[in-house]
């Protein structure tokens, strides 16, 4: 599988307008404009920060886990979808000082899947990696959403952060969008 990393450029322009920029847990971001979204290798400069992941297979997942996700997952793109959210996160040294199986557990515990499933029909999402690639967030998780899937949406959020794995969160921004 060739991987090919995705650039989150926030500057003056892009397809998104940034309306808000909140950590949740350590350093935010500065505030920027805007947002687009591009292949790493054709980003360019930023005039603001640039966050760049890779797109890889599903993990911390069984199959059946996976069959269950593609049945019912809205794709991103979606007309109807103007709201976005990006969230950088950084795991603590902790979590990766865990095996593979450990972390499967933390999210089998945290019942991951189970908080996540409800919502992948109106909220769509695509995570990335970056730690990999020497970024200053470990996961850079994309979503897309209706305006009026915007309290599912947070509602989901307050049940992720409340759960086992997010103990080993040392670091969160929110950030929210509008398709401009």
């Amino acid at each position: 599988m060739a991987l090919h990393p995705t650039a989150f450029i926030a500057g003056p322009s892009g397809a998104w307008r940034v309306t808000r920029i909140k950590a949740f847990r350590g350093e935010s971001l500065p505030m920027a404009p805007a947002l687009r979204i591009s292949e790493a290798s054709r980003a360019g400069e930023s005039d603001g920060w640039m966050l760049r992941g890779t797109a890889s297979n599903l993990r911390y997942t069984s199959q059946e886990g996976v069959s269950e996700l593609r049945a019912v997952q809205s794709g991103l793109g979606r007309p109807q979808a103007t709201c976005a959210a990006l969230l950088p996160i950084t795991k603590s040294a902790a979590w990766w000082a865990l095996a593979q199986d450990e972390r499967m557990g933390v999210f089998q515990r945290s019942k991951h899947h189970a908080i996540g499933l409800p919502y992948v029909r109106p909220v769509a999402r695509a995570l990335y990696h970056s730690r990999d690639l020497g970024e200053p967030f470990d996961f850079l998780t994309w979503f897309e959403f209706a305006p009026e899937d915007t309290p599912a949406f947070d509602h989901l959020l307050a049940e992720l952060r409340a759960s086992e794995e997010w103990a080993y969160v040392e670091r969160e921004v929110d950030i929210r969008l509008t398709r401009a």
